[in-house]
């Protein structure tokens, strides 16, 4: 059993990590740390402690690996500061305010032969999984273009913040869940055209990108807004014998958001029919279908049996470190533009 705390009592660790690491019988939460511990907004977890010495994490000798689930400006400092204490870490995403610091702590976990790597939970996005079947499958044909797209309609969110803010940026926060999915399938593209913008202004919140990451053959799209009041498909795909496209986007946050958790619900996350992204191809006879294809099913608590499996049994990690240090050297680039 692998034993674990976590650094944050925030959102993440209660909506993103918990509902998961709880549903594995190899997990055992022992213990979280909040500086804060009168806030009430998460109900506590029987049978968790919940402290605000950190001590009582880092210092715990039962406690082998470490959830760093804080903001993104102190992964460096908690990341290292667990690895000093001889745990393993897994960290939110971003994953790293830069590329430097991303091959520095990788480096300082390979001298302590320890295991670290990014909590890339989107890879197990069942929509995702799906459309991945479908182009492995063939039945496409040669891919041409991919599209894949994140949309909100929160206009309050950009509206409300008045400052411009490289590491809270939307492409930061959102850009790494697609960013990494491409990555993770199609490996590291020929060239990436950026297109990051604020639509309220210079000095403004970015709320806004689109991504075009160019391979020899196709291309792959990733685009996303903060004002979008009728979103986009959540991927398209198109290939030289016809296309897929799947509407909706992964229904593991939805339940979530309605507190209807993985552990004892066997359709938590499940999409119904209505749900399902619809096939059209031309088969070899030159005959037209269209079809309904049904949804993989995701699964968020597969990065903690990732996770366990690399510092149990020495399996090959399956959020490499070259993909999330690709992947920070993107958002780098990405916001580049932003003033």
């Amino acid at each position: 059993m692998l034993t674990i705390g976590y650094i944050g009592n925030g959102k993440s660790t209660n909506r993103y990590h918990l509902p998961f690491s709880l549903n594995r019988d190899h997990i055992f939460v022992k213990t979280i740390y909040a500086r804060d511990l009168t806030k009430k907004v998460w109900t506590q977890i029987p049978g968790v402690n919940y402290t605000n010495n950190l001590d009582d994490v880092m210092k715990d000798p039962t406690i082998q690996a470490i959830v760093v689930c804080t903001n993104v400006e102190s992964h460096y400092q908690f990341a290292k500061m667990a690895l000093d204490h001889g745990k393993h870490v897994l960290v939110e995403k971003p994953f790293m305010l830069t590329k430097d610091e991303a091959v520095k702590i990788f480096n300082y976990a390979k001298e302590k032969n320890l295991v670290i790597q990014c909590y890339q939970n989107r890879r197990y996005d069942s929509d995702y999984l799906t459309t991945k079947k479908l182009i492995d499958s063939g039945i496409l044909g040669e891919i041409l273009e991919v599209e894949m797209n994140y949309d909100y309609y929160r206009p309050e969110t950009p509206r409300r913040i008045q400052a411009f803010s490289k590491f809270n940026s939307f492409l930061y926060g959102h850009g790494v869940h697609t960013i990494d999915q491409v990555i993770s399938y199609f490996g590291q593209p020929n060239t990436i055209h950026y297109d990051v913008r604020q639509l309220l202004g210079p000095g403004r919140m970015n709320d806004y990108f689109d991504l075009d990451f160019h391979f020899s053959s196709f291309k792959v799209s990733v685009r996303s807004s903060f004002f979008r009041i009728k979103s986009r498909p959540r991927f398209i795909v198109y290939g030289t014998n016809g296309m897929f496209i799947k509407e909706t986007e992964d229904r593991q946050e939805e339940h979530l958001k309605l507190f209807y958790m993985p552990k004892g619900n066997d359709d938590f996350g499940i999409d119904l029919p209505q749900h399902y992204g619809t096939l059209t191809y031309q088969d070899s006879e030159g005959c037209f279908h269209e079809e309904k294809v049904q949804t993989e099913k995701g699964d968020y608590a597969r990065i903690y049996d990732d996770f366990y499996q690399s510092i149990f049994h020495g399996k090959e990690k399956s959020i490499k470190d070259e993909e999330t240090i690709h992947t920070m050297e993107i958002l780098e680039a990405g916001i580049k533009g932003c003033l």
